[in-house]
């Protein structure tokens, strides 16, 4: 790994050494329509005449899926669809007016150019065919450290190479007065992107999950955790378990701290899942009614920053909302997103009945290349005596409280 890696920046750095003077924009050779892959996307947004009006563009996008819950990111879906939207924002398309000349027109504009210029014909139909394409293909402008904007520095675009590489090739456009675009290729790598603005073309991973900020929106008054994947715990006639309405407590996720990375820079922040099986509210007093209960998981995602790294996060999350005497252990697992093939951990959550322990099977889904942070079975006993203490899960620190 080290080898490959030196390989790459060496070879980088003797590329730059021919680059220092500027390029034309690069296009793809076959054509005035770029190819849809990473690098060539990132190279038709460095070809184009980007201005700050655009560049606040991506910016409003990007703070809007962060305050969302999700990654500092720009779904070329919302570009086109919801100029200035961001991941879970909802605006169906509304902030297009925000905007003057915004990117999606920019693109069109540009590449129908192209066609005429390069064919001397009407491509409209090619342009929207690839623009239909290119919004959905799931790709994506990632920025990290956006916040640091100052407001006037143009971006430096770059793409995930998809690799462990740390660094890789930069677009770095410049605008002339007259329009024309020139373009220098430079290293880019995350000691870049921290001083100045840098645009990752990537591919989304977290879209299509719901956020824990998400599951406060629509419930303000959540109160059940995440998720909950595998069913209900029954409840006696009436809606009221044995025991009665007595006090209850429940366990609560207090903070969550990432002590490491887990992705790449490239690939964005570590989306992290938390997911806990148990059997909520379990009252049972004989073996005959323990068939009645039914196991719960209860899940959800956790987006950490690159900018977040060691920073304790409050949550106040709900984990178990009905925590018995009666449960003597439960299953614990915090995964962070890679994807794959589903599968599962199946293990058991423990429960007393007249002093007996028993068994409840559970499964508990994940993607066969998720990291693996950490996942075992904890004691109801282990809680009592450490809740309120920082917990070190492998590479995150949790914080639990029972309330």
């Amino acid at each position: 790994m080290k080898t490959s890696t030196f390989l790459f920046v060496a070879g980088a750095l003797l590329c730059l050494a021919a680059c220092e003077r500027p390029a034309p924009a690069p296009e793809d050779p076959a054509g005035p329509i770029p190819p849809l892959t990473l690098k060539g996307v990132a190279q038709l947004f460095s070809s184009l005449p980007l201005s700050s009006d655009h560049v606040r563009e991506v910016r409003d996008a990007v703070i809007s899926s962060s305050e969302g819950g999700y990654d500092e990111e720009y779904m070329m879906c919302d570009l086109f669809e919801a100029p200035g939207s961001g991941v879970g924002s909802g605006t169906g398309g509304t902030r297009s007016s925000a905007y003057a000349h915004p990117l999606r027109d920019l693109i069109r504009d540009c590449l129908s150019e192209r066609v005429r210029t390069r064919s001397g014909e009407d491509g409209d139909a090619a342009v929207e065919a690839f623009v239909e394409a290119l919004a959905a293909s799931g790709m994506q402008i990632y920025w990290p450290y956006s916040e640091k904007w100052d407001g006037k520095t143009m971006p430096v675009i770059t793409f995930d190479p998809e690799s462990a590489a740390l660094a890789n090739v930069g677009y770095e456009p410049r605008v002339d007065a007259d329009g024309t675009v020139t373009v220098r290729e430079i290293l880019v790598d995350e000691g870049l992107a921290q001083k100045r603005p840098v645009w990752v073309v990537n591919a989304n991973d977290d879209s299509g999950y719901v956020s824990l900020e998400q599951l406060r929106r629509q419930d303000p008054e959540w109160g059940k955790g995440g998720r909950v994947i595998i069913g209900e715990a029954p409840t006696r006639a009436g809606g009221v378990r044995d025991g009665g309405p007595g006090d209850f407590r429940t366990l609560i996720l207090k903070d969550f701290t990432m002590k490491q990375h887990y992705d790449s820079w490239f690939r964005g922040a570590s989306e992290f899942w938390v997911k806990c099986g148990s059997v909520q509210g379990f009252t049972a007093s004989t073996e005959a009614e323990l068939r009645l209960f039914s196991p719960t998981v209860t899940d959800f995602m956790i987006s950490v920053k690159r900018n977040q790294l060691e920073e304790t996060l409050p949550f106040d999350a709900v984990i178990i909302s009905d925590w018995t005497e009666q449960l003597d252990s439960f299953a614990f697992m915090i995964v962070e997103d890679d994807g794959g093939t589903r599968t599962s951990w199946k293990v058991d959550a423990i429960v007393k009945v007249q002093s007996k322990a028993y068994g409840i099977n559970l499964e508990i889904p994940y993607n066969e290349r998720d990291d693996i942070v950490w996942r075992g079975s904890l004691s109801s006993r282990y809680f009592e005596r450490y809740v309120g203490d920082v917990i070190h899960f492998g590479g995150v620190d949790v914080t639990f409280e029972l309330r």
